[in-house]
């Protein structure tokens, strides 16, 4: 077998296993790709104690920073999941980022001026790492008995399904063997074989442009902030460029190139670094010492498959969909597909939903993809003006928001990633309670520091009823799904007031349920058993709503 790229670490070695020497095995859930995406759902399975297959083509992570920026919401499933801890204790934490249009500063933002949240709002950190403590949170929950199998150098070749399994044609450094599943998730990538395999495609836009990554290596102290550069003063950097900080001493530096380029010449070292020297003399006046540690040069796609589910075969991750990187909405949805997927999965392979129950993990997903493509394409299109029209407008709200606050939500260096609020969503019981909409049906649940540790600590990741300043019974069983009480009061867990602020607003009491993905699934002013009951029923896909 020819690897694709090169390695970064080996992680997952090819061993040899006996099922390569007997007839195809049945899994409940094979995971094709080993990438962020797919390790993070074969841990939330595996943690909730659902076998899974992870395979793999490659023995590891690949090089290159690529995904660097992971939002909030990723970092508290990760956190839920187990590898949370390490990425914020690597990463390097970001709030403020700055906008310029040629020479002069535009303005600035500040994604978290709120305090009470255990996560920063974005943290950078290079895929590697984040790849890496995901294996690393994997070993550690097999270590506690989660049933978690990852074999490197099993590439799958072929695909055939049948109405109760799918079968998979698996080559490996040892021959040829065959597995088969219950399920199987397509986490493989922008270039997906699984989805080549069953001759699926996307519905997009291709953009015309061309963008140089150079991640450098150098110490300097430019803050810790975003930089976004529109037409750069620096010779050679095009219409567009960016700098970010990475850890280890890593800078992110993008160029954007144009469409009509010699490839090969513009990653050529000399022609890079003469770019490089450019951009670091203008904020300096000289040029640091710095290494070249890796390069690249991307296009991109803002697409989507027509439906994330095709049977007994799922997609997620930059398999199901892409954007641009404006606005870090890759790896982040893709992780969000995961927490989607996984409660979802588990609760069909226990027999304890129907599978009509996965259908949405489609609906709800395809919403939040397009989501994400609007902004993303959004972004794209202020960024690159495909007309005389565009970039007149373009260039007078770069000129109004320098003096004039009101022009500076129009400017679009890309809008950065938020989660999918599911409004609408076929899982989501009644609103009934007249609070904020922070923590409305379909909203991720919001953090707060309560008087000991912070509230998605205790949601957990089951059915959670919980109460602020209300009654309910500590246990609710409706059809063999089990909701468990969370019984907060404002008088006694609520030290800052943002438990208040950010579930009850005016509201005197309230009751939501939340979902296995700490998603509402409905709220009341008061606990009403019938409602809540119905609300479970709906929320695992027995029941239409609401």
């Amino acid at each position: 077998m020819t690897p694709r790229y090169p390695l970064a670490a080996t992680l997952y070695p090819y061993a040899r296993v006996p099922a390569q020497d007997a007839a195809p095995v049945r899994h409940p859930v094979v995971i094709v790709g080993g990438g962020p995406v797919g390790m993070a759902l074969a841990l939330d399975l595996g943690r909730k104690g659902t076998p899974v297959l992870v395979l793999d083509d490659h023995e590891g992570v690949g090089q290159g920073s690529r995904a660097i920026c992971f939002a909030q919401r990723t970092l508290d499933i990760a956190h839920r999941l187990g590898p949370g801890a390490r990425m914020v204790g690597k990463g390097v934490v970001w709030n403020v980022g700055k906008v310029f249009h040629g020479e002069e500063r535009v303005f600035e933002f500040d994604l978290q001026p709120e305090p009470g949240h255990r996560h920063p709002a974005f943290i950078n950190l290079q895929q590697p790492y984040f790849e890496r403590f995901l294996v690393e949170a994997i070993r550690d929950a097999r270590e506690e008995g989660a049933p978690i199998e990852i074999r490197g150098a099993n590439a799958v070749t072929g695909l055939t399904r049948h109405a109760d399994h799918v079968a998979l044609d698996i080559d490996t450094p040892d021959g040829p063997y065959a597995v088969e599943a219950d399920y199987v998730v397509a986490c493989d990538g922008a270039r997906s074989p699984v989805r080549g395999m069953m001759g699926l495609g996307f519905d997009g836009r291709v953009f015309e442009d061309n963008f140089l990554i150079a991640d450098v290596r150098m110490t300097a102290d430019f803050p810790t902030e975003r930089w976004f550069w529109f037409e750069p003063p620096f010779e050679g950097a095009g219409q567009s460029a960016l700098l970010h900080k990475q850890p280890d001493d890593i800078w992110r530096i993008d160029f954007q190139l144009g469409w009509d380029i010699d490839r090969a010449a513009e990653l050529d070292p000399a022609r890079i670094r003469r770019r490089v020297d450019a951009m670091l003399s203008s904020r300096t006046g000289t040029v640091p010492d710095y290494d070249l540690d890796w390069t690249s040069i991307y296009t991109f796609q803002c697409r989507r498959m027509h439906a994330f589910r095709h049977g007994r075969v799922l997609f997620a991750g930059d398999s199901a969909h892409q954007v641009s990187p404006f606005g870090a909405r890759g790896a982040n949805s893709g992780v969000q597909d995961a927490d989607n997927l996984g409660w979802k999965l588990d609760l069909v392979l226990k027999g304890q939903a129907p599978d009509a129950l996965l259908d949405s993990y489609s609906s709800e997903r395809v919403a939040a993809a397009d989501e994400n493509i609007l902004a993303s394409s959004r972004a794209t299109d202020f960024l690159t003006p495909k007309s005389d029209a565009s970039r007149l407008f373009r260039d007078a709200v770069l000129t109004l928001a320098r003096d004039h606050p009101f022009a500076r939500p129009l400017i679009n260096s890309g809008r950065l990633s938020v989660p999918r609020v599911y409004d609408g969503g076929a899982l989501n019981g009644p609103d009934a309670l007249d609070g904020p909409a922070i923590s409305c049906v379909g909203a991720p649940c919001p953090d707060a520091p309560l008087d000991a540790g912070f509230l998605l600590d205790r949601l957990g990741g089951g059915f959670v009823i919980l109460t602020v300043d209300a009654e309910a019974p500590a246990r609710v069983e409706e059809e063999g799904i089990v909701a468990t009480r969370l019984a907060l009061t404002t008088r006694d867990h609520d030290p800052t007031g943002a438990l208040r602020a950010r579930y009850l607003g005016g509201a005197a009491s309230g009751v939501w349920l939340i979902r296995p993905d700490q998603h509402v699934a409905a709220r009341w002013a008061h606990y009403d058993e019938a409602a809540l009951r119905r609300a479970l029923r709906i929320a695992t896909g027995r029941e239409a709503g609401p």
